[in-house]
């Protein structure tokens, strides 16, 4: 599995009207696991944004995309997940090599999960509809659904075709074109994963991607007069934005998924150590760290609280740091220096504000040209310091212990984020009572991550989102709601 880095030639340029299209000034993309330059991409102008969109506009209006049979949309939404399971390997190195997931992780995890993600989507499209719905006798009242038109896209770098898949998905099952920006950090893979869906049958321009930096190409994206729809995954400063850019330019509806800072909610009966241990290291370590929805908010009842915080340290110091293009990585890099500068100044905040770094606390010692950080327990902290209030996205662990179930409840509150928790309990009622009590969009009770049940919606509470990917709740998201009253 193991691949050559600079074997692999990288897509590039926008990708409109079904093929990649040039033009304008680049930025240069490095490779995280060496920081060094695989290939550029164009920086979308105001008027390059608005050809891509006029584009899928204008294909989705003559296509008959948006009215098309259900079934004849769920077939090519078919065809293209296959398309993605037939070429998992070319993608998966794609991914690989310009992100921070590893080969395995990617070829795995990755592809399947996106190519299953569509699937569930494309059995949607027939699924979900308009009601008729009770009105005087001499009347017909109906709510009927229809699509937007053109939904915009902005997808985050730290799982670029999976959350490409989220926002994609949903929209064409629904009948709408998009448009994705995906991120400057990361923006190779999903112009394969365009073509496939052009190749799979999806018309030429209902599926675009720009390129470019969110301040300019993506905010030109949020800003059109022909978007009908936003969808953003990323922090809660540039959530913010976007909704007031929405508010201001054409009054459009947004899905959010923003930061989290998700507690990890251990009782003294959460049972055996060593896989409780594993659930919460799996919980704050995956991606190093780099998902919204990391569990790095230890809370753990104090009767089991030294077990298992040596438990933790011990799993964690097995972690070898590696490049992504390497089989036997089992932790990958920081996305970039910046992040990495980001990561090292919160933990070294904390210390400086008196907590105490049980293990880590750095960067690996290793010269392999990324930037490669230790997983980081902080005791000694207080719901007061900025490491346990702030959104870290990195592989950074607070503990804080409590007494009783009323204490841990109220140290599991976050004042601003509530993404996700995870409720560590062998007691049903407890943990029934937790998650009745806790602020949060998603709660898992005995374990802590996603699976593979697309069925559940997934969105935060609070500065943690608007709206839900994922669920029944996304295909319906992608669909505006039209009410019909008839006279006999």
């Amino acid at each position: 599995m193991d691949f050559e880095p600079d074997s692999i030639r990288v897509p590039t340029g926008h990708f409109i009207g079904g093929q990649l299209v040039a033009g304008g000034p680049t930025i240069d993309v490095l490779r995280p696991s060496d920081s060094r330059v695989m290939g550029a991409i164009p920086d979308a102008t105001a008027d390059q944004v608005d050809r891509a969109v006029q584009n899928a506009h204008e294909a989705w209006r003559t296509s008959g995309w948006g009215t098309r049979a259900p079934r004849e949309r769920a077939r090519v939404l078919m065809r293209w997940a296959d398309l993605l399971e037939a070429n998992a390997m070319e993608l998966a190195q794609l991914e690989a090599l310009g992100s921070t997931r590893p080969i395995k992780d990617a070829y795995h995890f990755d592809l399947p999960f996106t190519a299953e993600c569509i699937r569930f989507f494309a059995e949607c499209a027939d699924k979900f509809g308009g009601d008729a719905v009770p009105t005087r006798a001499d009347s017909l009242g109906m709510v009927l659904p229809e699509p937007y038109g053109v939904v915009g896209a902005v997808a985050p770098w730290n799982f670029p075709l999976s959350m490409a898949s989220w926002k994609c998905a949903p929209a064409l099952a629904a009948g709408n074109a998009i448009v994705l920006k995906p991120s400057e950090l990361t923006p190779f893979s999903v112009l394969r994963f365009a073509e496939l869906a052009v190749e799979a049958g999806l018309p030429a321009g209902v599926f675009n991607v720009v390129q470019g930096r969110g301040s300019q190409a993506g905010a030109a994206l949020v800003r059109h007069p022909l978007i009908g729809k936003i969808s953003f995954t990323g922090s809660t400063a540039t959530g913010a934005a976007i909704m007031g850019d929405c508010a201001r330019h054409g009054t459009k509806p947004v899905t959010l998924e923003l930061g989290g800072k998700s507690p990890q909610l251990v009782f003294d009966d959460a049972g055996d150590v060593p896989n409780l241990a594993a659930r919460i290291v799996k919980g704050f370590t995956s991606n190093a760290g780099q998902a919204c929805v990391s569990g790095t908010r230890l809370i753990v009842q104090q009767g089991i609280s030294s077990q298992l915080v040596d438990e933790i340290t011990r799993q964690i110091a097995q972690f070898q740091p590696g490049p992504t293009w390497r089989a036997a990585t089992n932790f990958p890099p920081l996305i970039n220096e910046t992040q990495a500068r980001k990561v090292h100044a919160a933990v070294q905040g904390a210390l400086a504000d008196g907590a105490q770094a049980l293990c880590g606390g750095d960067y690996f010692d290793v010269d392999l040209g990324g930037h490669f950080y230790q997983p980081t327990l902080l005791a000694g902290v207080d719901a007061g310091m900025a490491a346990v209030r702030e959104e870290i996205f990195g592989p950074v662990l607070t503990v804080q212990t409590f007494g009783d179930e009323e204490e841990g409840l109220a140290l599991a509150d976050h004042p601003t984020y509530g993404l996700a928790a995870g409720v560590h309990t062998q007691n049903i009622s407890r943990a029934l009572r937790a998650v009745r009590r806790i602020q949060a969009g998603t709660v898992w009770v005995n374990r802590f991550g996603r699976t593979w049940d697309f069925i559940l919606p997934t969105g935060g509470f609070k500065g943690s989102g608007l709206g839900k990917d994922l669920g029944r709740q996304a295909f319906e998201a992608n669909l505006r709601y039209k009410s019909v009253l008839v006279d006999f």
